[in-house]
Protein backbone atom coordinates (compact mmCIF):
# COMPACT_ATOMS: atom_id res chain seq x y z
CA UNK A 1 0.00 0.00 0.00
CA UNK A 2 1.42 3.37 -0.95
CA UNK A 3 1.30 6.26 1.42
CA UNK A 4 -1.00 9.14 1.26
CA UNK A 5 -0.21 12.48 -0.25
CA UNK A 6 -2.99 14.12 0.49
CA UNK A 7 -5.30 13.84 3.43
CA UNK A 8 -8.30 15.80 3.83
CA UNK A 9 -10.85 15.25 6.95
CA UNK A 10 -14.03 16.67 7.40
CA UNK A 11 -12.84 19.86 5.09
CA UNK A 12 -14.53 22.66 5.31
CA UNK A 13 -14.21 26.21 3.04
CA UNK A 14 -16.51 28.88 2.75
CA UNK A 15 -16.80 32.29 1.24
CA UNK A 16 -18.67 35.35 2.51
CA UNK A 17 -20.21 33.38 4.84
CA UNK A 18 -21.52 30.69 2.07
CA UNK A 19 -20.65 27.32 2.40
CA UNK A 20 -18.36 26.05 -0.47
CA UNK A 21 -17.48 22.27 0.70
CA UNK A 22 -18.18 20.61 3.75
CA UNK A 23 -17.72 17.36 5.33
CA UNK A 24 -14.85 16.48 2.96
CA UNK A 25 -13.19 13.22 3.76
CA UNK A 26 -10.58 12.53 1.28
CA UNK A 27 -6.87 10.71 0.74
CA UNK A 28 -5.12 10.50 -2.42
CA UNK A 29 -1.66 8.30 -2.34
CA UNK A 30 1.37 8.18 -4.02
CA UNK A 31 0.55 7.34 -7.86
CA UNK A 32 -2.56 7.89 -8.08
CA UNK A 33 -4.37 9.87 -10.89
CA UNK A 34 -7.85 11.32 -9.88
CA UNK A 35 -10.17 13.17 -11.79
CA UNK A 36 -12.42 15.74 -10.19
CA UNK A 37 -15.98 15.60 -11.55
CA UNK A 38 -19.60 17.86 -11.20
CA UNK A 39 -21.60 20.06 -12.06
CA UNK A 40 -20.21 24.00 -12.80
CA UNK A 41 -20.19 25.66 -8.78
CA UNK A 42 -19.89 22.03 -6.90
CA UNK A 43 -16.86 22.99 -5.52
CA UNK A 44 -14.24 21.65 -7.27
CA UNK A 45 -11.77 24.69 -7.73
CA UNK A 46 -12.10 24.92 -4.20
CA UNK A 47 -11.30 21.54 -3.10
CA UNK A 48 -8.03 21.73 -6.06
CA UNK A 49 -7.02 24.92 -3.45
CA UNK A 50 -7.19 23.16 -0.25
CA UNK A 51 -5.30 20.11 -1.85
CA UNK A 52 -2.64 22.80 -3.04
CA UNK A 53 -2.53 24.59 0.51
CA UNK A 54 -1.45 21.79 2.20
CA UNK A 55 0.91 20.01 -0.79
CA UNK A 56 2.24 23.52 -2.32
CA UNK A 57 6.16 22.48 -1.33
CA UNK A 58 5.52 19.11 -3.57
CA UNK A 59 3.20 20.34 -6.58
CA UNK A 60 2.99 21.90 -9.51
CA UNK A 61 -0.10 23.73 -10.29
CA UNK A 62 -2.36 24.44 -13.45
CA UNK A 63 -4.90 27.26 -12.73
CA UNK A 64 -7.91 26.74 -14.74
CA UNK A 65 -7.15 30.34 -16.25
CA UNK A 66 -3.74 30.15 -17.85
CA UNK A 67 -2.37 32.52 -15.85
CA UNK A 68 0.25 33.69 -18.31
CA UNK A 69 2.36 37.14 -18.18
CA UNK A 70 0.58 38.03 -21.50
CA UNK A 71 3.72 40.79 -22.34
CA UNK A 72 6.44 38.01 -21.65
CA UNK A 73 7.43 35.24 -23.89
CA UNK A 74 6.34 32.04 -23.93
CA UNK A 75 10.03 30.82 -22.61
CA UNK A 76 9.58 33.36 -19.62
CA UNK A 77 6.17 32.16 -19.36
CA UNK A 78 7.41 28.48 -18.74
CA UNK A 79 10.49 29.40 -17.08
CA UNK A 80 8.77 31.02 -13.81
CA UNK A 81 7.89 27.24 -13.35
CA UNK A 82 11.36 27.11 -11.39
CA UNK A 83 11.68 30.70 -10.40
CA UNK A 84 11.30 29.51 -6.99
CA UNK A 85 14.90 27.61 -7.07
CA UNK A 86 16.63 29.32 -9.04
CA UNK A 87 18.88 32.88 -7.38
CA UNK A 88 17.73 36.29 -7.28
CA UNK A 89 20.01 36.86 -9.25
CA UNK A 90 19.86 34.16 -12.39
CA UNK A 91 16.21 35.49 -12.06
CA UNK A 92 16.62 38.91 -13.19
CA UNK A 93 19.64 38.07 -15.48
CA UNK A 94 16.80 35.83 -17.38
CA UNK A 95 15.03 38.76 -17.92
CA UNK A 96 17.41 39.80 -20.99
CA UNK A 97 20.34 37.51 -21.05
CA UNK A 98 18.97 33.49 -20.58
CA UNK A 99 21.46 31.24 -20.01
CA UNK A 100 21.78 28.28 -23.09
CA UNK A 101 21.00 25.49 -20.80
CA UNK A 102 17.40 27.12 -19.29
CA UNK A 103 16.34 27.82 -22.86
CA UNK A 104 17.19 24.20 -24.40
CA UNK A 105 15.49 22.92 -21.21
CA UNK A 106 12.39 24.99 -21.78
CA UNK A 107 12.31 24.51 -25.53
CA UNK A 108 12.27 20.71 -24.70
CA UNK A 109 9.50 20.58 -22.65
CA UNK A 110 7.71 22.87 -25.13
CA UNK A 111 8.39 20.26 -27.85
CA UNK A 112 6.16 17.75 -25.54
CA UNK A 113 3.23 20.04 -26.07
CA UNK A 114 3.79 20.73 -29.40
CA UNK A 115 4.65 24.76 -28.84
CA UNK A 116 8.69 24.66 -29.90
CA UNK A 117 7.87 26.84 -32.60
CA UNK A 118 6.44 29.49 -30.18
CA UNK A 119 9.50 30.16 -27.99
CA UNK A 120 10.17 33.32 -28.51
CA UNK A 121 6.20 34.94 -29.21
CA UNK A 122 4.54 36.81 -27.38
CA UNK A 123 2.00 34.97 -24.52
CA UNK A 124 -0.49 37.20 -25.07
CA UNK A 125 -0.37 36.84 -28.85
CA UNK A 126 -1.41 33.03 -28.50
CA UNK A 127 -4.29 31.30 -28.62
CA UNK A 128 -6.30 30.04 -25.89
CA UNK A 129 -5.73 26.55 -26.79
CA UNK A 130 -2.02 27.63 -27.27
CA UNK A 131 -2.05 29.72 -24.00
CA UNK A 132 -3.31 26.25 -22.31
CA UNK A 133 -0.52 24.51 -23.13
CA UNK A 134 2.05 26.76 -22.40
CA UNK A 135 0.50 27.05 -18.84
CA UNK A 136 0.83 22.77 -19.12
CA UNK A 137 4.41 22.70 -20.47
CA UNK A 138 4.61 25.68 -17.22
CA UNK A 139 4.01 22.51 -14.76
CA UNK A 140 6.17 20.41 -16.87
CA UNK A 141 9.17 22.10 -16.33
CA UNK A 142 8.22 22.71 -12.50
CA UNK A 143 8.19 18.90 -12.49
CA UNK A 144 7.48 18.80 -9.13
CA UNK A 145 6.05 14.85 -8.01
CA UNK A 146 2.33 16.09 -7.32
CA UNK A 147 0.31 17.67 -10.48
CA UNK A 148 -2.81 19.66 -9.17
CA UNK A 149 -4.74 20.82 -12.46
CA UNK A 150 -7.88 22.36 -12.65
CA UNK A 151 -9.30 22.09 -16.29
CA UNK A 152 -5.74 21.80 -17.60
CA UNK A 153 -7.43 20.67 -21.33
CA UNK A 154 -10.93 22.33 -21.08
CA UNK A 155 -9.43 24.33 -24.36
CA UNK A 156 -8.15 21.80 -26.39
CA UNK A 157 -9.73 19.03 -28.81
CA UNK A 158 -10.32 15.59 -27.29
CA UNK A 159 -7.03 14.23 -29.05
CA UNK A 160 -4.93 17.03 -28.07
CA UNK A 161 -5.98 17.06 -24.47
CA UNK A 162 -5.78 13.16 -24.26
CA UNK A 163 -2.04 13.61 -25.66
CA UNK A 164 -1.70 16.81 -23.18
CA UNK A 165 -2.83 14.44 -20.23
CA UNK A 166 -0.54 11.31 -20.95
CA UNK A 167 2.96 13.69 -20.91
CA UNK A 168 1.75 15.26 -17.59
CA UNK A 169 1.23 11.16 -16.36
CA UNK A 170 4.82 10.65 -17.57
CA UNK A 171 6.34 13.49 -15.70
CA UNK A 172 4.03 13.45 -12.73
CA UNK A 173 3.88 10.77 -9.93
CA UNK A 174 0.55 11.90 -8.43
CA UNK A 175 -2.31 13.76 -10.63
CA UNK A 176 -5.12 15.37 -8.93
CA UNK A 177 -7.08 16.98 -12.22
CA UNK A 178 -10.24 18.60 -12.57
CA UNK A 179 -12.07 17.38 -16.02
CA UNK A 180 -15.16 17.76 -17.52
CA UNK A 181 -14.69 15.42 -20.31
CA UNK A 182 -16.27 12.01 -19.21
CA UNK A 183 -14.08 10.02 -22.02
CA UNK A 184 -10.85 11.77 -21.20
CA UNK A 185 -11.48 10.99 -17.37
CA UNK A 186 -11.88 7.22 -17.88
CA UNK A 187 -8.99 6.87 -19.90
CA UNK A 188 -6.58 9.04 -17.74
CA UNK A 189 -7.25 8.64 -14.52
CA UNK A 190 -7.67 5.46 -12.57
CA UNK A 191 -10.12 7.33 -9.42
CA UNK A 192 -12.85 9.47 -10.07
CA UNK A 193 -14.55 11.62 -7.12
CA UNK A 194 -17.17 13.73 -8.23
CA UNK A 195 -18.95 16.77 -5.71
CA UNK A 196 -22.71 17.99 -5.90
CA UNK A 197 -22.87 20.79 -3.60
CA UNK A 198 -20.18 20.57 -2.18
CA UNK A 199 -20.16 17.04 -0.95
CA UNK A 200 -18.28 13.83 -1.99
CA UNK A 201 -21.17 12.10 -3.32
CA UNK A 202 -19.05 9.66 -5.34
CA UNK A 203 -15.72 8.08 -5.26
CA UNK A 204 -14.81 4.82 -7.18
CA UNK A 205 -12.18 3.72 -8.94
CA UNK A 206 -12.44 4.09 -12.75
CA UNK A 207 -12.86 0.49 -13.66
CA UNK A 208 -15.76 0.26 -12.08
CA UNK A 209 -17.22 3.12 -14.13
CA UNK A 210 -18.51 4.02 -17.42
CA UNK A 211 -19.44 7.20 -19.14
CA UNK A 212 -23.41 5.94 -18.06
CA UNK A 213 -22.68 6.18 -14.76
CA UNK A 214 -21.05 9.42 -14.67
CA UNK A 215 -23.64 11.25 -17.71
CA UNK A 216 -25.86 12.13 -15.15
CA UNK A 217 -23.71 14.02 -13.06
CA UNK A 218 -22.49 15.41 -16.27
CA UNK A 219 -26.22 16.40 -17.40
CA UNK A 220 -26.58 18.25 -13.96
CA UNK A 221 -23.83 20.68 -15.01
CA UNK A 222 -25.07 21.67 -18.37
Amino acid sequence: MTTPAIVLADAHAAYGGTTVLSGIDLTIRTGERVALMGRSGSGKSTLLALIHAQVSRDAALIPQASALVRTLSVFHNVYMGRLDRRSTLHNLRTLAFPARADVSEVAEVLGRVGMADALHAKAGALSGGQQQRVSVARALYNGRPILIGDEPVSALDQAQGGSVLARLAERHETLILALHDIALALAHADRIVVLDGGRIVLDRPTRDLDADALAPFYRAAA
